[in-house]
């Protein structure tokens, strides 16, 4: 138990230095919580052979709900932006396909890969999409469309409480939305299917 406090405070501790440096990428003070992480991971594709994308992993809270929840650590691409937060990634999750790079190219980069990947059940987000422009975040979500498996889902949360749709989300039908309170600070988790 003293081991998992002592991670936790670590993870706190990188996160709030890495948001610092760059509020507007890291877009949080600190890592999500087990039941945010749980209550993304309950969307993961009903197959087991699709990749799942998650974008912006952070410290991997979340990711390591994915696998908890049964994700194979074989089929997780994550696209991280910071450099120090991939590398920690990577010791993480040895078997997962992490990648130090841009969201906003995640065509290229997917394709790119020693194995290129063309589609993904789900693309799990923790990408601040409010901190950016729409035109920016419709994007976004116009290269998540087109990666997407058919019925694959996006799964998205936001800060904003409020039932409003996540910036960059027309073109998708919304199937869930869901308050997680006990977060640092409380989340809503949007669920979009393509």
């Amino acid at each position: 138990m003293a081991k998992k406090i002592i991670a936790a405070l670590a993870d706190s501790t990188l996160f709030l230095r890495e948001w610092f440096v760059n509020p507007q990428r890291t877009g949080s003070v600190a890592p999500s919580s087990p039941q945010l992480g749980a209550a993304m991971a309950r969307w993961l594709p009903r197959d087991p052979e699709s990749f799942v994308l998650e974008l912006g992993p952070g410290t991997g809270a979340v990711t390591a709900a994915l696998l908890k929840y049964g994700l194979r650590e074989d089929r997780l691409i994550a696209i991280e932006h910071n450099p120090t937060l991939a590398k920690l990634l990577r010791k993480r999750f040895p078997s997962a396909r992490i990648i130090t790079g841009d969201a906003w190219e995640l065509d290229s980069l997917l394709a790119d890969l020693p194995h290129p990947v063309s589609s993904v059940g789900a693309v799990i987000s923790s990408l601040p999409l409010l901190n950016f422009p729409p035109a920016q975040a419709d994007a976004l979500a116009h290269k998540i469309r087109a990666v997407l498996e058919p019925r694959g889902r996006l799964v998205q949360y936001s800060y904003h409480l409020i039932k409003d749709r996540s910036r960059g989300t027309d073109d998708f039908r919304l199937v869930a939305s869901k308050i997680v309170w006990w977060n640092l600070p409380p989340a809503r988790v949007h669920v979009f299917q393509k």
